[in-house]
């Protein structure tokens, strides 16, 4: 229990007691309809979880004594609304948070991250990512630690995105290779050595960054509602995509499932990292963009940046419009490819990806109409990521899905 004492009544504590024992499954799953927006109002709990109100009131008071939500006793009445007013329910403003941390090419981030994907605190770090893992990964806790010295508050776990395929079950980074790191390097392990030096309680998880964007996205953002999401995004350098089925990333047998950046969608073009020719990954990410406009990658910002800008401010730049143009070709076949082989019943494009569909938004869906059977049947809606940092917020999620499964035991 939250080991709080409990100022009602005698009588009054050993009932709602005895309705929190017989609602006790019910604590994880509230916490997450809460988590994810779901539940703003304890009416609604009740519904979601199929209990009775008292056992919904005593699983919401617990989840408050916990320190993770707030229940507002004193609600307005909503205008038309008939009846009385349902208690109000939102996530602690001074909750625990975890320690969020993404690698990638150009640098690394690290955060904290509350319960509901919110930012509390950021720190970016370096523009040169070291070759060995473990140097990287002690700066990276390092941020993380100064920003909870700076906030005081207390963390629960860690989370961290790498640009790599993460096998299960050991955590080994298979294919980092825009990080210069050694394939197979164990990254989940080195992470959780620095968390467990820094004196960070609780478990450390690592995953794709790709993967853990499209849960944020699922859970709080562009993805929300959608039972088959299909996320593809483009970030600092390469391509990769996820999916997201009932609810659950799908990560195959052991962790690399939708490595799509290794789909040929050009027979005759770049050669590719993985020995093959035209895929997405060296078709359609920052650098092949710079290239196809005639520019010549800076050192002062990330080519993604790059690559934003000149889309954003130059677009009228014939160059320009035509490196938009044959990226949104080569993406649009990529796709099609995808819903045909998984027929979801939703895309969201992130990082560069979702710039071009700002761009070209028909060009884009006309391609992935025409090349897939499916698309032809209806159409595929294609949208733009909304979260800010959203692999970082998906790696947040990992670290928190403990406690979003068993509040208790975790918070203990």
């Amino acid at each position: 229990m939250s080991g709080k004492a409990d100022p009602r009544p005698a009588g009054e504590g050993t009932t709602s007691r005895a309705r929190l024992d017989r609602g006790r499954g019910a604590l994880g799953p509230a916490l997450e309809l809460v988590h994810t927006g779901r539940a703003p109002t304890r009416a609604v709990l009740t519904a979601e979880l199929g209990v009775t109100r008292a056992t919904a009131g005593a699983v919401a008071a617990e989840l408050e004594a916990l320190g993770l939500i707030r229940v507002d006793a004193r609600p307005g009445a909503a205008a038309g609304s008939q009846g009385r007013p349902s208690h109000r329910l939102a996530l602690a403003e001074d909750g625990p948070v975890v320690l969020a941390a993404q690698v990638h090419a150009d640098g690394f981030r690290a955060a904290l991250v509350g319960l509901g994907g919110q930012l509390v605190a950021t720190a970016p770090g370096c523009e040169t990512v070291d070759a060995d893992p473990a140097k990287v990964l002690v700066s990276v806790v390092e941020a993380g630690t100064e920003l909870l010295r700076d906030t005081g508050r207390r963390c629960v776990g860690a989370g961290l995105a790498v640009p790599s395929a993460v096998a299960e079950p050991d955590g080994l980074a298979l294919n980092p290779l825009h990080l210069a790191w050694p394939a197979g390097a164990p990254v989940r392990r080195i992470f959780a050595e620095c968390v467990r030096a820094a004196g960070i309680t609780g478990p450390a998880f690592a995953g794709n960054d790709v993967n853990l964007a499209a849960l944020a996205e699922h859970r709080h953002g562009a993805g929300r509602g959608a039972r088959d999401l299909l996320c593809v995004a483009t970030g600092h350098r390469g391509v990769g995509g996820a999916l997201v089925l009932d609810g659950r990333l799908h990560t195959g047998s052991s962790g690399l499932a939708l490595e799509v950046g290794h789909l040929t969608v050009n027979p005759e073009g770049r050669p590719c990292y993985c020995g093959s020719r035209g895929c997405l990954d060296v078709e359609a990410d920052p650098l092949a963009f710079l290239v196809a406009a005639g520019r010549e990658p800076g050192p002062e910002v990330s080519l993604l940046q790059q690559s934003n800008d000149l889309i954003r401010h130059h677009y009228d730049d014939p160059s320009v419009r035509e490196a938009v143009e044959a990226l949104v070709d080569r993406l649009g076949l990529g796709l099609a490819g995808l819903v045909n082989i998984l027929n979801p019943d939703r895309i969201i494009l992130g990082g560069l990806h979702r710039t071009l569909l700002d761009a070209a938004p028909e060009r884009l869906r006309a391609v992935v109409a025409d090349r897939s059977l499916w698309g032809q049947s209806g159409g595929v809606p294609i949208l733009a990521c909304t979260l800010d940092h959203n692999s970082l917020v998906g790696a947040a999620e990992l670290a928190w899905q403990p406690v979003l499964d068993d509040p208790l035991a975790a918070l203990s």
